[in-house]
């Protein structure tokens, strides 16, 4: 189901803000939390610093499509917090920016098992 794939109350971004761990990049901030489900789901942050709606809304649909496609490990909510240096990037640029990322979060799938996060 669609509404599965994304947070979308206050309190689901709480929890991932107050209980995950988080990794930044020049582009943007990937905060993640274990959800203990067979699911992730993603949310977005996208600051009015970035610019006016259009741009706003430009970058958070190019984020919806590369998390769709994205090689994500399952049971994991993950917030995507844009900076204001993605504004002019194009999808490409996001795509390398979000998959960088999730390197450094050990959250693609793939990764062998020692670099994975912790959840204890």
């Amino acid at each position: 189901m669609r509404g599965e794939r994304y947070l979308k109350s206050n309190s689901q971004f709480a929890l991932v803000y107050d209980g995950g761990r988080s990794w930044a990049g020049r582009e943007m901030v990937l905060k993640a939390l274990a959800n203990n489900s067979n699911s992730t789901r993603f949310g977005f942050v996208i600051s009015h610093r970035l610019g006016k709606a259009v741009v706003r809304n430009r970058i958070k649909r190019r984020l919806r499509e590369i998390t769709k496609a994205a090689p994500v490990q399952t049971g994991w909510d993950i917030i995507l917090i844009a900076r204001v240096p993605a504004a002019p990037l194009d999808y490409q640029g996001l795509e390398k920016a979000f998959n960088k990322l999730l390197l450094k979060a050990g959250l693609n799938v793939g990764e062998n098992e020692g670099n994975r996060l912790r959840t204890d």
